[in-house]
């Protein structure tokens, strides 16, 4: 027998011994107060904002090394792609800075003081 299944038999043994003491355990409700209670606002997005993937568009952007080692890093620090935390600050961006449509659909300039 390998030192592997000895292992993972006494795990086993371990655990079902666990889930008998807590099997039998019963929890008793009783029908106290619960005192002041506070209604919050959902704030959780719908299943269907969740699913939601915006329509990507490749583009080839130059930026500086200490910029993607920045990234980089943070991205590691945090388990997640560089790239993604990039594409997500663009976005909150563009969502703190978007303009409201026009009908010209342009930037007004603005006049020298």
């Amino acid at each position: 027998m390998s030192a592997k299944t000895q292992r993972s038999e006494v795990s086993e043994k371990a655990n079902a011994g666990a889930r008998q003491r807590y099997a039998g355990t019963k929890i008793k409700y009783t029908d106290e107060p619960l005192g002041k209670t506070q209604v919050i606002p959902d704030f959780l997005p719908s299943p269907s904002e969740l699913a939601f993937r915006e329509e990507g568009v490749k583009v080839t952007l130059a930026l500086s090394k200490k910029s993607v080692e920045f990234f980089k890093s943070e991205a590691t620090k945090h388990h997640t792609q560089y790239q993604r935390m990039i594409r997500r600050l663009l976005d909150s961006y563009v969502d703190a800075h978007a303009l409201t449509p026009r009908s010209s659909g342009t930037r007004q300039k603005r006049r020298a003081p």
